[in-house]
């Protein structure tokens, strides 16, 4: 019997008296009730832009207060918080039994590697894919990651089912064949090992990480650099679930995840999170939108429309959202980032296992699978001693529509949209033009 099961009986008692301090309070979304969650820092947990509801877990004394308000505030209680998830989702143990496992049973496919050590000294680990797992053949890279916030235990069930997908059908599927063979795929499957210990043995909605010696955690996905407390999108209230930290990328996890992901600059990246059944890409803040995010929000909805789920910034569709991974991946290191939320408000962050699992994984392998197809799509590839920048003019447009920097090992790989483009090749003693160039597809080119 595993420790999780054997613990799951001392631990139902005290779980439940969390659970009933707290409850799943659901809104009608307006724009007053997202500004007032946001305001006084209540957790909200996910949106149901179908039927224009907002959530957020709420104690009895927040409760309280709202009844006091006689606000113009019309709420209800969706479903009883259960004293935790299913006990078929993974644990950290489970996690790295599974990736050791996968690269004993497919060692020439795969690689794993651990990326750093968490708060409280646990590797975060990774699995690498690719025909030749343990060379680095100058592919291009794509990155997939799970559970940033402890509670969302779904999004474990994505990662570590994409990878179980990929090598299983390798050498089977045509499809599964060329995607491991033309590109390198990496996979986090449980980023925040600490926290999701700390939400199967203390508290079943824990979404930070464990950081205890100045505050109750931090948010991770509050914590990178890049608009850290810039739009009022996280707090500075360390006992806030969405707590920033201290200073920007504060937390060993933080530092563990940017120094991977420097490493390796990868093309595209998706980030698993639960709830809402929402894409989202760049910016958590406002930001006047610039032909360069053109492509990114144009992948954005593709991915979107074969999920069936609702499209946009955070900013725009739910609120600010400052100091996340994927405006530090697109600003900083030139990736083309997604944030996925994955699931309902009817499934909430701890879906029946049995009811919501495989539907779930099912679903979002469409979504993984039109990100990996979309390499062959238009694109400028290939490979430069001689040049580090390039920039790149959209037809009609005056200004640079995107500044490029080749990467380290003078590969490039610029993901576009469909059209006519000038490209201008910069190196420390000679410039290099291709004008008026048609790209419908992937372009690799000779330099």
């Amino acid at each position: 019997m595993k420790l999780k099961t054997l613990l799951w009986v001392t631990l139902f008692y005290t779980v439940s008296l969390f659970a009933q301090d707290s409850m799943i309070v659901s809104f009608k979304l307006t724009p007053e009730i997202k500004a007032f969650l946001r305001a006084n820092e209540y957790d909200v947990t996910g949106v149901n832009l179908k039927t224009n509801e907002i959530e957020a877990l709420l104690t009895q004394n927040q409760i309280s207060d709202l009844k006091f308000l006689k606000a113009n505030f019309n709420f209800t209680f969706p479903q009883a918080l259960a004293p935790g998830p299913s006990q078929e989702y993974k644990n950290p143990q489970e996690i790295e039994d599974f990736i050791k496992a996968v690269h004993a049973s497919y060692p020439d496919i795969t690689e794993v590697k651990s990326i750093g050590k968490s708060w409280e000294g646990r590797e975060i680990y990774a699995i690498k894919i690719s025909d030749n797992a343990k060379a680095s053949e100058k592919e291009p890279v794509i990155f997939f990651n799970g559970m940033h916030h402890a509670r969302e235990v779904m999004t474990t069930e994505i990662t570590t089912d994409l990878v179980d997908y990929l090598t299983k059908n390798y050498g089977v599927k045509s499809e599964v064949t060329k995607w491991i063979n033309d590109n390198e795929i990496w996979v986090i499957p449980m980023y925040n090992v600490d926290g999701n210990n700390k939400m199967w043995n203390e508290y079943a909605m824990w979404r930070k990480n464990t950081h205890a010696e100045r505050g109750n955690g931090v948010d991770l996905n509050r914590n990178y650099p890049k608009d850290w407390n810039a739009c009022q999108g996280s707090s500075v209230d360390p006992y806030s679930d969405v707590f920033r930290g201290f200073s920007p990328a504060s937390e060993p996890e933080t530092k563990a995840m940017m120094a991977f992901v420097e490493s390796i600059k990868p093309v595209f990246s998706i980030s698993y999170h639960s709830y809402s059944e929402l894409v989202l890409y760049p910016y958590g803040c406002s930001y006047k939108k610039t032909p360069a995010l053109e492509p990114v929000e144009m992948i954005g909805k593709e991915i979107a429309k074969v999920l069936n789920y609702t499209p946009g910034t955070p900013w725009e569709i739910l609120y600010n959202a400052d100091g996340g991974d994927m405006d530090w991946m697109y600003a900083e290191q030139q990736v083309i980032p997604y944030v996925i939320e994955v699931n309902s408000t009817r499934a909430g962050f701890h879906p029946d296992y049995a009811k919501w699992r495989n539907q779930t994984v099912e679903l979002n392998r469409k979504g993984w699978m039109h990100l990996l197809s979309r390499m062959e799509g238009p694109s400028i590839q290939g490979l430069t001693p001689d040049y580090s920048i390039i920039r790149i003019h959209q037809a009609g447009q005056a200004d640079a529509f995107q500044t490029y920097k080749v990467n380290p090992n003078g590969t490039f790989f610029v993901i576009l949209k469909p059209g006519f483009y000038d490209f201008t090749f910069e190196g420390a003693a000679k410039i290099k033009k291709l004008t008026n160039m048609n790209i419908q597809k992937k372009e690799v080119i000779q330099l």
